[in-house]
């Protein structure tokens, strides 16, 4: 049976997050969109966006990947630049999903990468978890962009949380942030998902922010069906085509058919969460008159 429901203004957003997953190649990357689009019926795709040498720095540049199976260059910081596009290709990439009529999203991992998105006038911009307390990254965000600021708190203190969220009511515009209950792990093993961090930070900051996300990098799916059960307006998945492919993020990610039933089961969750308008619904009627015991 297939279930199509028409998304509304309280829909539960779902991310399908490429990163780097693409592998540097510009052909697999729109293939990936493409399938997201006509076959999982995905309505936001993220990429990342890195200066290499200004995030890493010389040192961490010139050093061996630490994981020597998963790198692409000689260093980790030539490994890192065979998966990073140019920003004329994430442009192009941007052009592709506005004919795709799915909307491009981006991580900013450094100040030269986030104003180059912000020229790009997207209108959502992650800030990674690794990133998060870069507070002149924060700032600029906050500061120069007017879209939606996107953050997630894995491997976040509760100070390191405050401290984002003070910067951004600072700058005035705590009202477009969302803030992401993460895990920093790939894959995240179950009992480290922590999904009632996903309450704890509705109750401290619900009223006070555009919404809640949750970020999830484990295997599976039922945790992201939970995490909009418990309230987020935002899920997060890496994309892969293939989960045997040589990187990190990979074997965290969900395949076509695994980001094609998030979206769905999402999609249903928001149309079944809420209470019954009457105390017998209109469906219930002639099942009562068959079935029910009248005392």
């Amino acid at each position: 049976m297939t279930y199509k429901m028409k998304k509304t203004k309280n829909s539960i957003n779902f991310v399908a997050e490429v990163g780097c997953n693409h592998q540097g190649n510009m052909r697999l990357a729109l293939k990936m969109i493409d399938k997201l689009v006509n076959f999982c019926d995905v309505k936001y795709v993220k990429f990342q966006k890195r200066n290499n040498r200004e995030l890493l720095g010389k040192e961490k540049y010139d050093m061996p990947h630490p994981v020597p199976a998963n790198s692409f260059g000689r260093t980790y910081g030539l490994h890192r630049e065979k998966l990073e596009f140019s920003i004329q290709q994430h442009k192009n990439i941007q052009s592709y999903c506005k004919k795709k009529k799915i909307e491009y999203m981006c991580s900013a991992w450094d100040i030269t990468s986030l104003k180059q998105l912000i020229k790009l006038k997207v209108k959502h911009i992650k800030i990674p978890s690794a990133c998060n307390n870069n507070e002149a990254l924060l700032k600029t965000l906050f500061q120069k962009f007017n879209g939606y600021c996107h953050v997630s708190l894995g491997m976040t203190t509760k100070k390191e949380e405050k401290k984002i969220f003070e910067l951004s009511k600072k700058y005035k515009k705590n009202k477009k942030l969302i803030l992401y209950a993460c895990t920093s792990d790939y894959p995240v093993k179950q009992e480290d998902i922590c999904l009632l961090e996903i309450l704890r930070l509705k109750k401290k900051y619900s009223k006070k922010i555009h919404a809640i996300g949750f970020s999830g990098h484990h295997q599976g799916i039922s945790a992201d069906v939970a995490a909009g059960t418990l309230g987020v307006k935002w899920v997060e998945r890496h994309f892969t085509l293939d989960r045997t492919l040589k990187g990190t993020d990979h074997a965290a990610s969900l395949e076509p058919d695994g980001a094609r039933r998030v979206a769905r089961d999402l999609e249903l969750l928001n149309h079944a969460l809420k209470y019954k308008k009457k105390q017998i619904l209109n469906c219930e009627i002639p099942q009562r008159s068959k079935l029910k015991y009248e005392a």
